[in-house]
């Protein structure tokens, strides 16, 4: 240790540098070191105004690189991952995949019946084999057809090979190097030289840990900033010496703490990211598991970019994706597919270059094949780079990104393209939550048909709410295939102009009316094409089965009502007196038919169904209902139906086809058509409007007479009700002969009856009454 013994040097009022007074040959010192000074413990040399000390201390020979005994307390942990990469003193856990499930049950079986071979010595070779074959077979129908979220998960796989399994098998010598210089060494990058067949190489990846304890010591291959600069300073040290670049990608993204972001990780990434650019070494990067965001592309701006096959590589993980746009991890599956993230994917969109091969069972089932197959894409890619200049590397890195996400200008998009993507994800992720909702209704549903109970049956609440948000989905959907079909603005002032119309209160012009025919027909004819077309027909088809269970629900709850009302009208004491009065007259009577009992009595049971009716009527009008009919009992109607013969029967439907067609010639009329669609928006304007306002309805009533009117007019203008009435003199008088012949066929059968009776000597019995139905 050197020391000066003054803080400021006075030279006599001149200005000198203590090395000019100790080479001062006058000082007596002249070509004296300090090494030579330190021989002894104090050397001092004295000047008039200096005096110079220099004490050198001996210690204890520092253990370089660390101490052998480093204390575990310090703040930062032992640096312990920077011994040599080890094999795992005990083997891995199998771990099964959820997906796996059926192959582990065969190769238990396969385990058991070789047990039981063992134990009782007996042969069950052809057994074995058998199950054997099969468990090939489903493993590899299993791993040729996996789905993306699958691929994700083999890609985490905890018995994955990493990056230093990788290296420990393809390189004939490595050393790995540390430290990004600027205090901290990140054990989740992994730098290093090896050698490949005698070519030496810069290996750069993410290592993650094959157990928890290493996991937490590698920070489960999650990189901080000083990874990503210990990474940039070997990409240096490649590039100066002229070192080929291999990078292994295997992170779930960059750490994202707050240490992290404080000490730049986003600067540090994007300073990789240049750099990459400029090296003009070749540079290779293998996704070996997953790669996240810009943690995966800090070390992946490569000349090419390959892939293991079960590998993926992502902005956002398919969790994160589910989360954020169906806010729920559990649609992690549908967002995997969404996202193209699996090799095959990324080939075609050109982000990956080529796939490398991995065995049935993923890379964890032959970590040394799958490592043999790395090396042979090593080497096949650097030869061809290695005919390369370092111009002619730079030009064909930028070229590979150049031609990501190209696109050609002046041809048509696709119609899918053309929808707002923004809107589109909320659509989607709306109609999944809703598809949840109409399943669990419609199972409802069918467990109440099943059961024949109305309790299970959804409550109208329920399938009104339903019905609300198809109608709003079914608008959405309308909306998105306007835009596709590029008819959204004609739309739109369409509606304008019908608004305007509307709020007139006057009937439309018939051009409005034109064009709005022919704007409609457009659409419907156009509407099949649309992108959404399967997803709105899909909706419509729940709208109208929801309908339908919503009328049926109401319509069971109206007649239940009706019957508990009228049950209550019938059971009134004046009521059944009358009722139990009549029908006691009926059974004295002695009567088998209605025709057969006296006119006094028949008199007095019509009046009684009269008054039974009039009191239903009054509880249908208590309920908001009118009744504007009733329909005879099934047996009398049975009786009194009448069959027209095949020449009437070919008239009839012969007017009724003609009623038909001029009913429709008259509703497309202009005149009728613009009085329907100002009934149409009167309706509609009165839906809104509170139930005691009668301006609307008495509107509405007006507008109905009005149509009736004109449509009966026209039917009577075209000569339709001459013929009716032509045709139904007919029916009637065909009627009348029907029922004589029935008459005089009745009287023959009772005399033959008679005759029958007096040869046998037996009675016929006694005729069963027939009571009258007053409901």
């Amino acid at each position: 240790m050197a020391s000066m013994s003054h803080s400021s040097l006075a030279l006599g009022g001149a200005s000198a540098s203590a090395s000019d007074y100790l080479r001062s040959s006058s000082n007596g010192v002249s070509g004296v070191s300090l090494r030579t000074l330190g021989r002894s413990k104090f050397t001092t040399t004295r000047t008039r105004a200096l005096s110079v000390s220099a004490r050198l201390k001996k210690g204890k020979k520092f253990d370089h690189p660390w101490p052998a005994n480093p204390d575990p307390n310090v703040k930062g942990g032992v640096l312990s991952y920077l011994s040599t990469f080890k094999p795992l003193g005990d083997t891995q856990k199998p771990v099964t995949l959820d997906f796996e499930r059926p192959l582990v049950e065969l190769e238990k079986k396969i385990v058991d019946v070789r047990k039981m071979a063992n134990e009782t010595g007996l042969d069950f070779t052809e057994q074995i084999i058998t199950l054997e074959n099969k468990y090939r077979q489903a493993l590899k129908d299993l791993y040729t057809h996996l789905t993306p979220i699958q691929r994700v998960n083999i890609a985490r796989h905890p018995n994955r090979p990493t990056f230093l399994d990788h290296i420990s098998n393809i390189t004939d010598k490595f050393m790995e190097l540390h430290g990004d210089r600027a205090g901290y060494d990140d054990p989740a990058i992994v730098t290093g030289i090896g050698t490949i067949d005698g070519k030496r190489y810069m290996f750069i990846g993410h290592q993650k840990g094959r157990n928890t304890k290493e996991n937490i010591m590698r920070n489960f291959g999650m990189p901080t900033p000083h990874g990503y600069r210990k990474a940039l300073r070997m990409m240096y040290y490649a590039d100066h010496h002229g070192f080929p670049i291999v990078t292994f990608i295997d992170t779930p993204g960059a750490y994202a703490d707050l240490k992290s972001e404080e000490l730049g990780q986003g600067e540090a990434i994007a300073n990789n990211l240049r750099t990459m650019f400029g090296l003009k070494v070749p540079i290779l990067s293998i996704v070996i598991g997953e790669g996240g965001s810009g943690g995966a592309l800090a070390i992946g701006c490569a000349n090419k970019m390959l892939m293991l096959e079960n590998a993926v590589f992502y902005v956002a993980s398919p969790e994160a994706c589910a989360a954020i746009l169906w806010k729920t991890s559990k649609a992690a599956p549908e967002a995997a597919e969404k996202l193209r993230i699996t090799s095959k994917e990324l080939v075609k969109l050109n982000v990956a270059d080529g796939i490398i091969p991995e065995p049935l069972g993923g890379a964890h089932a032959d970590p040394s094949w799958t490592s043999q197959q790395i090396k042979n894409a090593i080497n096949e890619n650097m030869n061809e780079f290695g005919k390369m200049t370092g111009d002619e590397l730079l030009k064909h890195r930028m070229a590979k990104y150049r031609k990501i996400g190209v696109f050609i200008e002046n041809v048509p998009i696709e119609p899918e393209r053309k929808v707002n993507m923004k809107k589109r994800d909320a659509v989607v992720s709306t109609s999944r939550k809703l598809e949840g909702e109409v399943e669990k209704l419609r199972e409802q549903i069918l467990k109440a048909k099943e059961t024949s109970s109305s309790e299970d049956e959804p409550s109208s609440e329920v399938l009104n709410e339903m019905i609300e948000k198809l109608k709003s989905e079914i608008d959405d959907e309308y909306t998105e295939a306007a835009v596709a079909m590029g008819l959204e603005e004609r739309l739109t002032a369409m509606r304008e102009e019908f608004s305007k119309a509307s709020a007139e209160e006057h009937l439309m012009h018939p051009v409005l009316i034109e064009k709005i025919e022919k704007l409609k027909e457009e659409f419907n004819t156009r509407l099949v094409d649309a992108p959404n077309y399967e997803s709105l027909k899909s909706k419509l088809n729940m709208l109208r089965d929801f309908s339908r269970a919503k009328a049926a629900s109401e319509a069971a709850s109206a007649r239940n009502e009706i019957n508990k009302r009228f049950q209550e009208a019938v059971d009134r004491p004046e009521i059944r007196e009358k009722v139990e009065a009549v029908k006691a007259e009926v059974e004295s009577s002695g009567a088998s038919s209605f025709e057969e009992l006296s006119d006094e009595l028949k008199e007095k049971v019509l009046k009684t169904k009269s008054e039974v009716e009039a009191e239903m009527a009054s509880v249908l009008k208590s309920m908001g209902l009118e009744l504007e009919a009733v329909t005879p009992n099934v047996n009398d109607v049975a009786e009194q139906t009448f069959v027209p013969n095949e020449d009437l029967q070919e008239k009839l439907e012969k007017l009724n086809q003609e009623i038909t067609e001029k009913i429709d010639e008259v509703v497309k009329s202009p005149e009728i058509k613009s009085m329907v669609e100002l009934l149409k928006v009167e309706t509609a304007k009165a839906s809104k409007t509170p139930p005691g306002e009668s301006k609307a309805s008495q509107k509405i009533e007006t507008l109905e007479q009005q149509i009736k009117q004109k449509i009966a007019e026209a039917l009577s203008a075209s000569g339709l009700q001459e013929k009716q009435e032509e045709l139904e003199k007919e029916i009637e008088a065909a009627r009348e002969v029907a029922a004589a012949a029935e008459e005089s066929e009745e009287s023959l059968k009772e005399d033959d009856d008679d005759d029958d009776d007096d040869e046998d000597g037996s009675e016929s019995g006694k005729p069963e009454i027939i009571n009258p139905s007053f409901a």
